[in-house]
């Protein structure tokens, strides 16, 4: 076996090797980023529980109040000193307890927020080792897909579109939905495909492609 055989077997493994540290790496941070939205779950769902106890305490101690009064008394309110001390601190206690809870909504929403992002790297990645890609493409005003349906733009087999985002509603890719103005459809397919057929969406009618 000639030394430069053995050097490309070594520079493969040495490949191979890294590639499975890599991904190791990569399940174990997702591994770590689930525990953690779990935990900050399971924190949240306690934060909510005192808050619905200090609820219950205050409706309590309100009665208490009213339990303290003469039996035959005119007096129509609770006395005001101690209501409004058992108000303030009750209101106190919650206020602190939204505070904290809406600072753990925040960290839930920031690791899902990264958990997405790696999702996407990972599937642009996979799509680029295969000539592949997602396309986002508006439909501008004067292109040849307003007014059209998704069948009448006749799409090449090789591409799929997944979705039509219009305003704040996701439309379903179905082929009779009629194509609009501000349209956002998103699209996976090989690049060279999604390449040909972007001017019919982003190009005025008639003009040249660049």
């Amino acid at each position: 076996m000639s030394l430069e055989l053995l050097g490309r077997i070594q520079q493969e493994l040495s490949i191979t090797g890294s590639a499975l540290y890599e991904t190791i790496l990569a399940i174990a941070e997702r591994v770590n980023r689930k525990v953690q939205v779990l935990r900050l779950h399971s924190q949240a769902s306690n934060l909510l529980s005192q808050i619905e106890q200090v609820h219950g305490e205050l409706g309590r101690q309100i009665a208490t109040l009213c339990a303290k009064r003469p039996p035959f008394s005119h007096e129509a309110t609770l006395p005001s000193d101690q209501l409004d001390r058992v108000l303030s601190q009750a209101g106190d206690r919650i206020q602190q307890l939204r505070r904290t809870l809406l600072t753990v909504d925040g960290y839930i929403r920031e690791l899902k927020l990264e958990t997405i992002h790696h999702e996407l790297l990972t599937l642009q990645q996979d799509l680029s080792l295969r000539a592949a890609a997602i396309e986002r493409v508006s439909v501008i005003q004067g292109s040849p897909a307003v007014g059209r349906t998704v069948a009448e733009m006749a799409l090449p087999a090789s591409v799929r579109l997944v979705t039509v985002l219009r305003g704040p509603f996701l439309v379903p890719p179905d082929d009779a939905v009629l194509l609009r103005v501000n349209d956002i459809l998103v699209m996976i397919g090989p690049q060279t495909d999604l390449a040909s057929i972007t001017s019919a969406f982003t190009q005025p009618r008639n003009a040249t492609p660049a």
